[in-house]
Order: structure tokens, then C-alpha cells, then sequence
């Protein structure tokens, strides 16, 4: 496929279907937050998504990395400030051996860096005292190597051969009253400094400057968790692309009914994805649930007329993760359309889905959103299970958890607070008897990815509200 390599036009090709995101347009450094914002929400999608999306035009990596490095621009700029003086935060330090990335230096990586490289410092320092709107963190290496400009090099390994006596320099130089790291016993997203750095970096720094030492544990959560203007207007392509594979993937194209297994489905993904060149961040999950038969069937199991399919897929696109469970039922000759018991489960997981949004808000915890939307739905007489979390940078991201499907309780990883500006995978599942199953108790899961901005909850790309149906005539 011919295309131009030259200038911005490269990045207005990304998405199909109406959902065309106009990078080339976009200064994502510069451009007033309000009227990214207005661009991203004309592409959002509250119903239904096509039942198979075209699938929008995959970026080469040149391309893509091209992206990545304005929204890793943007990010630096936007979040840094906005956190860390939140928080009350002078100075960040952030080490990653090669190989061996903490969480947030692996963000924080140009597109080119596969990896940390040797052993990298960040040091994320604020300078402003007051009046500080606007103002900039400085942003420095302590690294052989540079990061693609983001990143100022500061140190000079012929001159002071030892890493982190040039760390300690930079520290005593700038003297800040905190001094976060990141080590944290609560969250794996703050845990990523190591015993043996930790303890070669106390060596090389002052008493005086060893007791300003945090956890940087918060600014590690909203770093990670919060999605920016450029992001957001990327989002709703990436969860398309998703969709698209999924509409593929449950379909005549992919499964013949009385020959294809869940596991042949399974690796059609698979290898769908190496052609497209992009990746899952997870094995692909594809079960049906049959009349008469208990429980998800999965692996070698054929797939017949009748079968209600489930999938749980997920995709890795210029950073950003999707997560997305569908439902498709297998026409039986002469149907038209899914037993109306089906139909139903399905209408009962949205109604749950919208129970759970609704309660959404800016200062409550994830297990009290949890308790709420359980109370609702129970009240209306829903057999449900909620087991959602924040989706971004990591597929189960960093951020408060709203239930676990074996935790239906308040549980110390919902403890923490729902912020604006968050990207969320809406996941649950809810149970029905099916009539036309002689009363048979059926699973409906459903996972839909979306945006909370502090106010609501919109869906990236709409969400499933009918069974894809595969067969008939």
C-alpha cells in the first residue's frame, strides 16, 4: 500500500468509519485542553458499535512512533506539573535497569527506547516556589544515554564515572524538601525501585538529604491513570480497531459452525494480530455455554448451532490498552434471531452497566462505587457480579479497583479514590435462568472500555446491546 512519509498529513489516517482522529491537525503540546476535549467527544459512542466495524488503517512504525513521542510530550508537559504539585512533591527520582523497567521509566521511554538502558535515572524536579501555573518540572537524565530530547542529559560519565555521586550532585544542587521514590508496598505500579538501588543510592546522598526521602506510590497511580486531551482523542480509533477484530473474529469468516474450536478462534486472533502488527496483552479467551452442559466450555470444544460464544479480548496501540468481552449466539437452522431468554441476559448486563456508571464520581473509592451499584442492582432484582477497573498505559491499569469477580467486598485495592480524566474497563457479568434452556442459569459477561471526566462515563466505541449472530441465512 503506497503512502507519504512526509510531514504532519501522516497522521490523520489512523482511524475508519466516521472515527477520523485528524492527528495531522493536532499540536498536542500546545493546544488548549477544551478544544482537544470538544474533538474527542464527537467520537464517542454511547449505543451500540456497528456489529462488524470496518477496521480503520494501522499506522506504520515509523508513524507510530511519531505519535507516541507527541503524546509522551504532551504527558511530560500536562500531568508532571498538575501531580507533583498536587502531591506536594519537589523532586521525583526514577532508576531502571535495562531489562528490568519500573513501571513508570518504561512510560516515560521515547518510542525508539525498547528499553532502559544500562541503568537510567530520571530526576523529575520542580523548580517553582509560587505562582507556579504554567510553569515547568525540569526534566533530566543520569543516563549514558539521552531519551529523544525529553529529557535534558546531565551527566557526563568521563567526568564523574560514578552514577550516583552525579545523582546525589543534581539532589544537593536543587536541596527540595521531598524527595519521592518509587517503593511502595500497596501498589505494583510504585514499586519499582530495587533493594540494591535503593541502597546504593542512600550510600551517595547526605544524612540530611536521605530523611526527605517518600514514596512517590501517588504520583506513580495518577501518572499512570490519567489520560490526556491527545490520548483520549486517539482512544475511541484504538477501542474501533478492537471491536473490528472482534467483529471478525465472531463471524461465518472465522468460525464454521460443527468444525471450528474455541481454540482455533483462539489463535485466529492470534495471528490476526502478527499480521496487522500489533499485539494482545493477554492470550485471547474464547468459551461457549451450550444447552444442557454446565459451565464455559473452551480449548478443543466445537462450536454448534445453539452455542452462546463469549470472548475476551485485548489489544496493545500506541501504548494504550483495550479490553472488550462480547456475546454471539450460533443460529440453529431456521432461527432468525437468538432465543429470547438470551436476548434478555444480555439487556440485564446493560442494565448493570448503567447502574455501575451512573454511580461513578470525582472522591469516592472503588469499593464505595462498588457498594452502591450492588445495592441498586440487587434492589432490582438483578444476579450480577462487578469486577471493573482503570485501563490505559496497562491493560489492568493503575488505580482504584471497583470489585473482583471472586470479591464481591470491600477489598484493599479499592480503597483508593476514582479521579477525573480516567480511562475504565466497564467489566461485569450478570445471570439469568433462560427459559428456552429449561431454566438453565446462564453467564453474561460483558467488558466495554470508556472515559470517566469527572462529570460521566461515555464508552469509547459504544457498547454490545444485541448477540452478534453467526449463521442463518
Amino acid at each position: 500500500m503506497g503512502r507519504d512519509h512526509m510531514g504532519a498529513a501522516r497522521f490523520a489516517r489512523l482511524a475508519g468509519a466516521g472515527l477520523g482522529l485528524l492527528l495531522g491537525s493536532l499540536s498536542l503540546a500546545a493546544a488548549a485542553a477544551g478544544q482537544e476535549r470538544a474533538r474527542a467527544e464527537a467520537q464517542f459512542g454511547q449505543g451500540e458499535p456497528q456489529a462488524a466495524p470496518a477496521l480503520p488503517e494501522i499506522l506504520p512504525l515509523r508513524e507510530r512512533a511519531e505519535v507516541i513521542d507527541r503524546l509522551l510530550a504532551e504527558r511530560l508537559k500536562t500531568i508532571l506539573p498538575q501531580i507533583m504539585r498536587a502531591e506536594g512533591i519537589d523532586m521525583w527520582v526514577l532508576m531502571s535497569r535495562e531489562y528490568f523497567e519500573d513501571p513508570v521509566t518504561a512510560s516515560m521511554l521515547d518510542a525508539k527506547s525498547m528499553s532502559a538502558r544500562r541503568r537510567t535515572i530520571l530526576i523529575l524536579h520542580d523548580p517553582c516556589e509560587a505562582a507556579c501555573e504554567g510553569e515547568p518540572i525540569e526534566r533530566l537524565t543520569v543516563s549514558r544515554y539521552g531519551l529523544a530530547g525529553l529529557f535534558e542529559p546531565s551527566w557526563d560519565p568521563d567526568e564523574e564515572p560514578d552514577q550516583w555521586q552525579a545523582v546525589a550532585r543534581i539532589i544537593a544542587a536543587r536541596d527540595p524538601a521531598s524527595i519521592a521514590i518509587n517503593v511502595s508496598d500497596a501498589t505494583r505500579f510504585a514499586d519499582g525501585m530495587t533493594k540494591s538501588q535503593y541502597d546504593a543510592m542512600i550510600a551517595a546522598l547526605p544524612p540530611e538529604l536521605q530523611g526527605r526521602i517518600v514514596s512517590g506510590e501517588t504520583l506513580s497511580t495518577r501518572w499512570l491513570e490519567t489520560r490526556t486531551p491527545g490520548e483520549l482523542a486517539l482512544y475511541p480509533g484504538i477501542v474501533r480497531i478492537a471491536h473490528a477484530i472482534i467483529g471478525e473474529a465472531l463471524s461465518a469468516r472465522v468460525i464454521e459452525p460443527g468444525v471450528t474450536t474455541c481454540a482455533d478462534v483462539q489463535w485466529w486472533y492470534r495471528e490476526r494480530l502478527s499480521e496487522l502488527g500489533l499485539e494482545p496483552w493477554f492470550h485471547p479467551s474464547i468459551a461457549v455455554q451450550r444447552e444442557g452442559e454446565e459451565g464455559m466450555l473452551d480449548g478443543d470444544t466445537v462450536i454448534m448451532p445453539g452455542d452462546l460464544i463469549w470472548t475476551d479480548f485485548g489489544i496493545t496501540y500506541m501504548r494504550l490498552n483495550t479490553d472488550t468481552q462480547h456475546l454471539a449466539y450460533v443460529l440453529k437452522p431456521g432461527e432468525t434471531e437468538a432465543p429470547a431468554g438470551l436476548r434478555a441476559g444480555l439487556a440485564n448486563s446493560n442494565q448493570v452497566q448503567d447502574i455501575l456508571t451512573s454511580q461513578f464520581g470525582v472522591g469516592l473509592s472503588g469499593n464505595q462505587i462498588l457498594a452502591r451499584a450492588r445495592k441498586e442492582a440487587l434492589a432490582q432484582g438483578l444476579d450480577l457480579s462487578i469486577y471493573s477497573h482503570p485501563i490505559g498505559l496497562h491493560g489492568h491499569g493503575a488505580g482504584p479497583s471497583i470489585g473482583f469477580w471472586d470479591n464481591q467486598g470491600g477489598d484493599p485495592r479499592g480503597r483508593d479514590l476514582v479521579r477525573a480524566n480516567t480511562a475504565w474497563s466497564i467489566e461485569l457479568t450478570s445471570y439469568a435462568s433462560v427459559p428456552e434452556w429449561g431454566g438453565q442459569r446462564v453467564d453474561f459477561r460483558t467488558e466495554e472500555d470508556a472515559f470517566f471526566d469527572g462529570e460521566e462515563v461515555r464508552y469509547l466505541d459504544g457498547r454490545q446491546t444485541q448477540l452478534t449472530l453467526i449463521g442463518g441465512g
